[in-house]
């Protein structure tokens, strides 16, 4: 945006809103690390249940009663190996994943007092010192002579990589971006995982040897499934979802300052100088899931002073968990629920504000009783979900549901010799930690198909 047109009022979208030091205040970690004597503390409160119903709820099965047991016992080093033994990304689980909703929420002592044991704090005291070091503490079997190629460094991929190289497999992951760790490494609120942790785990994961990463080589584009299957033994796809969805209305294309929220999540994650990056005074958010509350509450951490959440139905319809939703209100961002956009407006090209319609459901329908209000805004960002890219599959007989690749219980697809796993699968639930068990199994699945020893 010009200064001309800041200056005439019709918008204000500007950088360097709060002085770096307090940005970088801003984005600090979310979750403070545990002491060893606060981790002490906390693992003595585990019951070590046996058929632990926290270990049930865990995506990946990681034994949480055996490691919390270790950390007990002052053995962080071998807690360490029990959750990367189930989930190779343990790290960045510790950090990202819901786990107010699945191993905590399972965990006995919020039955009984409301207060569960803080596993994922303890999962991040036990992983953190051992990726600290930037070495495997596994051991690859004896080179098998064969060959899996896997597109897509994210968590899925990485993690599918990791396994098949312990066993012996050579692995060949072809990367569309420059870095690995997908929505890790681009897509994450920065301040959940900070000092560039995605990369060090990604360093982390490859330290085992006997993977290689191809950059800037994308499906479709560079490399085919056609030429994948005849150069490599096997095939896993973790792509993820490649384009965003759109509303669909006039000027969402064309207006300056209506944005992506994940292409703008990913220019702040790969920011140097956070200061530099353009955020509105008045900020509006579409949609209701984790990426719609990373972007408001980094908008408000950036400088906003007024960012709104406008979300179709309830907040308990919303994707994003109550520890987020609150967590967007404690920074000051409001969410407005039974509202939904009905028009873009703009003056001499820039977005200046969103025209809503309040909804209702009737007999499970979402619907509208005509009620429209507006709201001022200088900056929108879209946050309604991806979608897959299934044109990159040129036809090789995958099949596809609702934009995604239908996979079974083993993550094959239809294609012979073909895997997938993470997003851009039919089923998922777009978590980390779900992305790493697709990964996980695939590679087990893949092993067997060869005849090679896990």
């Amino acid at each position: 945006m010009t200064i001309a047109a800041r200056r005439q009022g019709l918008s204000d979208v500007a950088t360097a809103r709060l002085d770096r030091k307090t940005i970088d205040e801003n984005f600090r970690d979310l979750h403070p690390p545990l002491s060893r004597h606060e981790a002490k503390v906390e693992a003595d409160r585990c019951y070590f249940c046996f058929d632990a119903p926290c270990q049930q709820a865990c995506p990946t099965a990681i034994d949480v009663p055996l490691f919390i047991r270790q950390i007990a016992a002052g053995n962080r080093t071998g807690a360490a190996r029990t959750i990367f033994e189930a989930n190779i990304m343990g790290g960045m689980c510790a950090r990202v994943c819901p786990t107010e909703t699945l191993c905590e929420k399972a965990c006995v002592r919020e039955a009984a007092e409301g207060r569960p044991v803080r596993i994922g704090l303890l999962q991040r005291y036990a992983t953190d010192a051992v990726i600290e070091t930037g070495r495997s503490p596994f051991t690859r079997a004896a080179p098998t002579g064969k060959r899996a190629a896997i597109v897509g460094a994210g968590p899925a991929g990485l993690a599918c990589a990791h396994a098949l190289a312990v066993a012996g497999v050579e692995v060949t992951i072809f990367e569309a971006r420059g870095k690995p760790g997908g929505l890790n490494e681009y897509g994450i609120a920065a301040y959940k995982t900070v000092d560039d942790f995605a990369a060090k785990e990604a360093a982390f994961i490859l330290s085992v040897g006997g993977v290689e990463v191809l950059y800037g080589l994308a499906l479709g584009e560079h490399v085919t499934i056609a030429e994948l299957r005849r150069d490599y033994d096997a095939v896993f796809l973790a792509i993820g979802l490649g384009a965003a969805n759109k509303l669909g209305l006039p000027g969402e294309a064309d207006l300056e300052n209506v944005a992506d929220a994940v292409d703008y999540i990913a220019a702040l994650r790969q920011a140097e100088d956070r200061t530099l990056l353009p955020v509105g005074r008045r900020v509006v958010v579409i949609g209701g899931g984790m990426t719609a509350i990373d972007v408001a509450v980094q908008s408000k951490r950036l400088g906003a002073q007024h960012v709104t959440i406008v979300y179709r139905r309830s907040q308990e319809h919303m994707k994003a968990s109550r520890f987020e939703r609150e967590l967007a209100q404690t920074s000051g961002v409001v969410i407005r629920t039974w509202t939904r956009p009905a028009a873009i407006e703009g003056h001499a090209g820039l977005f200046s504000g969103v025209l809503c319609e309040d909804t209702h459901e009737h007999e499970g329908v979402l619907a509208s009783p005509g009620s429209v209000f507006r709201i001022e805004a200088d900056m929108l960002f879209t946050a309604i979900g991806q979608r897959g890219t299934p044109d990159a599959f040129d036809g090789a007989g995958i099949e596809v549901k609702a934009g995604r690749i239908v996979v079974d219980g083993e993550r094959r697809t239809s294609a012979p010799g073909v895997w997938a796993g993470g997003d851009c699968v039919a089923g998922g639930d777009d978590l980390t930690v779900v992305a790493v068990e697709d990964g996980k199994q695939a590679a087990r699945s893949i092993l067997s198909a060869l005849g090679v020893s896990a």
